[in-house]
Order: C-alpha cells, then structure tokens, then sequence
C-alpha cells in the first residue's frame, strides 16, 4: 500500500509541474492576445527571458519527478542513475547562470524604473525560489502531515534532487 501511495504522489508532482509549465504559457499567450496593457509586460525581451528561465527550472522539476515515478513503478527505490543526475548537474549550472543573467536584467529595469520591473521581479523571485525548492532545501508542503513534519524538524532539509546529486 505504502508503494502505491509513493508512486500517486510522484506521478501528481510530474503531472502538477508539466500542468504547470503548459499552463503558464497558455496563459501568457491568452494575456497578450486578449488584454492589451499586458504587452507592455509580457512582449518584452526581459520578461519574456525571465519568463523562459522559469519555464526551464519548472521543467526540469517535471522530469526529475518523471524518472523517479518511473523507477518506483519498477520497485526501484534507489537515486537516479549517474546519467541522468549529470544531466541535473548541467541543468543546475545552466540554471546558475541564467539567474545570474536574469538578474542583471532586473537589476537594470530597476534603474530605469521601466514599466514591468515589478513582473519581471515576481517572475524571478519565483525562479530563484523553484531553483532553491529543487537544487538546494525543500520549499513546498503540500499536506498538513508535511507541515507537520517541518515543524518538528525544526527547519528545511535537503531537497531529494539535491541529495541525490551530493551523493553521486
């Protein structure tokens, strides 16, 4: 029983992340087709970059819940395969680098006091905190059991992907 209810929950964080990713940009698109003001946010290089680098972290989290749902349904409960963890090491450089480049993006719309500063800043803020959620210490508690469990940690632990990686 205890399987079955690890392989629903990583199967509803592949599907939740890939939902997520389809729905942002649909909704990014209906915005720009429907709201006229929302170019001024949204058709920007800047946000859209910003926008894209989001998308990417949301992504990778899709595929790492993917490969782990899928070694659960073969009764595989160990880490990912070296392959794949070099494959997030890459994407956690990439990631570094991106951020990096968004920033100095944001930085300059905050000194130009430019119209979507404060989009692109929820975009990136939203990047950088998916970013730490994956890569670093664990953010999100979906399930009252789980707010539980991080008050009687007494703080954030680890992320999976990023024991994972450490102990490669």
């Amino acid at each position: 029983m205890q399987k079955k209810h690890i392989a629903q929950k990583l199967y509803s964080l592949f599907t939740g992340e890939l939902f997520a990713v389809i729905m942002f940009a649909v909704l990014w698109v209906l915005y720009l087709l429907m709201f006229d003001w929302a170019a001024a946010y949204l058709a920007s290089l800047s946000s859209i970059f910003i926008f894209v680098v989001l998308e990417f972290i949301l992504l990778q989290g899709s595929y790492y819940w993917f490969f782990k749902w899928k070694q659960v349904r073969r009764k595989d409960y160990s880490a990912l395969p070296a392959r794949q963890l070099r494959w997030f090491s890459r994407f956690r450089k990439c990631n570094l680098a991106f951020l990096a480049i968004a920033l100095l993006i944001l930085l300059d719309l905050m000194v130009s006091r430019s119209v979507e500063r404060y989009w692109c800043l929820f975009l990136y803020l939203f990047a950088l905190v998916e970013y730490i959620n994956y890569y670093h210490v664990r953010l999100s508690f979906m399930s009252i059991s789980e707010i539980k469990e991080f008050i009687r940690q007494k703080g954030f632990r680890s992320s999976k992907l990023a024991k994972e990686l450490k102990n490669r």
